[in-house]
């Protein structure tokens, strides 16, 4: 066997959701770098404009639709003008996201639906708008991107975390529902990600010391870092290429091993 090519996703088309920018556009470029042909969409233009030129940019070739991931007609007519104009879709990454950090009485449950909405139903919706052509070509890979909330509670995150364990565990009924279909949907579970979105919470403070969140998270993380988008993009390779077709209903933490510490006696 050649294990390098089973590594390849030369041929695939690859949907990222909301890759337009940040951990999406990573694996988009990682998967890119296999060679899949990347498709992904945004919630309006002006973010889709953005991502086609970033992907350009590093020399990619990509499709860009819009798409509210939350709105059932409108992805299934994505899917639908995607397979039409680029192919059916081999793998799809469901990775549109929103967090909302307020203390769970001071949440409306208008907002704690919009995080259910977006980070759960979505996922739901695309997945079922791409498994039954899955299911005509013979494969398919589905890597939904979940969380260390599918996992661990913490304050302000109430939404976020119900969505994620509730996503981690559509990951596990995907799997078992289309298994027998050769279609495996696994999950990512990001630890903390610098990104431009956490980029306040790792500023240097005007006495010369961190800030007091990024203290915490080094201290959490065996590392000793904050992950970069890029880490995630290699088990995501992993994930969508023919090497992973005997693991389904998986979840792949790529956290430092914060989960697995339980972190450092104070001084």
């Amino acid at each position: 066997m050649d294990y390098l090519k089973t590594f390849s996703l030369e041929g695939k088309v690859a949907l990222v959701t909301g890759a337009s920018y940040g951990i999406g556009f990573a694996i988009a470029k990682g998967m890119a770098g296999a060679g899949a042909t990347i498709v992904f969409n945004d919630i309006n233009q002006d973010l889709v404009n953005k991502g086609l030129a970033s992907y350009e940019a590093e020399g990619i070739k990509a499709h860009g639709y819009v798409c509210d991931v939350t709105n059932e007609d409108a992805v299934n007519a994505m899917v639908a003008q995607i397979e039409a104009e680029v192919g059916v879709i081999d793998i799809l990454v469901n990775n549109a996201g929103i967090i909302k950090r307020i203390p769970m009485c001071e949440m409306t449950a208008a907002q704690f639906r919009q995080v259910i909405d977006i980070d759960l139903n979505g996922p739901f919706i695309v997945s079922k708008a791409v498994i039954p052509s899955m299911i005509k070509k013979g494969h398919g890979k589905i890597i939904n991107i979940c969380s260390m909330m599918s996992e661990l509670g913490r304050e302000t995150v109430s939404a976020y975390a119900a969505a994620k364990g509730g996503l981690k565990m559509l990951t596990k009924n995907i799997a078992s529902e289309y298994g027998e279909f050769n279609i495996q949907c696994n999950g990512i579970g990001p630890g903390y990600i610098a990104t431009p979105q956490t980029a306040p919470l790792r500023e240097i403070q005007p006495d010369g010391s961190r800030h007091p969140f990024d203290q915490f998270i080094l201290a959490k993380t065996p590392a000793a870092r904050w992950g970069e988008a890029e880490d995630l993009a290699a088990p995501a390779v992993f994930l969508a290429s023919d090497a992973s077709n005997f693991v389904n209903g998986h979840i792949l933490y790529v956290d430092g091993g914060i989960l697995a510490y339980i972190g450092k006696q104070p001084k």
